[in-house]
């Protein structure tokens, strides 16, 4: 069974704060030019989407680097569904089996609220840990990092130490995921990217239970 874990692109949808806003309006009209187009502002971090190393280090490959078989995983779902807000995802939960980490948090429940922004995060050493295992990582948050707002703590790491140590490893990151209860422990998940070659693109991420 394919179960799509993706967040619909829609005009107001939340994105990370400072981003460019997300705005689908129509172009043409069946009654007006005979075909409906419509036209589509938004960022390449809109939604649902994938991390190049080009997004947070200079030197990083950009998403027209790798051919279409690296947007296909064998995913571990990692439940911390019991950690709270803001929370550090410590080292020991990182799986040493698999392509991908998915980190499952059920944050995807608070989507579109000022609550999504104070999601669970991967602590660095988590972060360095994927890194050393060869682990994508993909998160049903906004950011493996702590997305910076009033709530957050004196302790919480600074700027983006999760993606330097993913993207800068290499690695790609899946952030804002959806409905991972609905896929197992171990499944395939495939999230290719629009042709945009920089540094990431909304995908449509689509997961495959085992046996299925």
């Amino acid at each position: 069974m394919q179960i799509d874990l993706t967040q619909p692109i829609e005009t107001g949808m939340q994105t990370y704060p400072g981003d460019p806003p997300v705005a689908v309006h129509p172009h043409a009209t069946h009654a007006d030019d005979g075909a409906r187009v419509s036209s589509l502002e938004c960022g390449s971090h809109t939604g649902t989407h994938v991390d190049a190393p080009a997004h947070t280090e200079p030197d990083g490959r950009t998403l027209a680097a790798y051919p279409l078989e690296r947007f296909v995983f064998d995913a571990v779902r990692v439940d911390c569904r019991d950690l709270e807000a803001r929370e550090p995802i410590p080292a020991s939960r990182v799986p040493d089996d698999a392509d991908l980490a998915a980190f499952w948090t059920g944050w995807d429940a608070h989507w579109g609220t000022d609550r999504y922004l104070e999601h669970p995060y991967l602590s660095p050493a988590a972060a360095e840990t994927c890194a050393e295992r060869g682990l994508d990582v993909a998160v049903d948050t906004l950011n493996p990092d702590p997305t910076p707002t009033e709530g957050a703590g004196a302790d919480e790491p600074d700027g983006v130490p999760a993606h330097h140590a993913l993207l800068g490893d290499d690695r790609l990151i899946l952030e804002n995921l959806t409905g991972l209860e609905a896929v197992g422990e171990r499944f395939e998940l495939r999230a290719y990217p629009l042709a945009l070659a920089g540094d990431g693109a909304p995908v449509r991420a689509v997961g495959v239970r085992g046996g299925d």
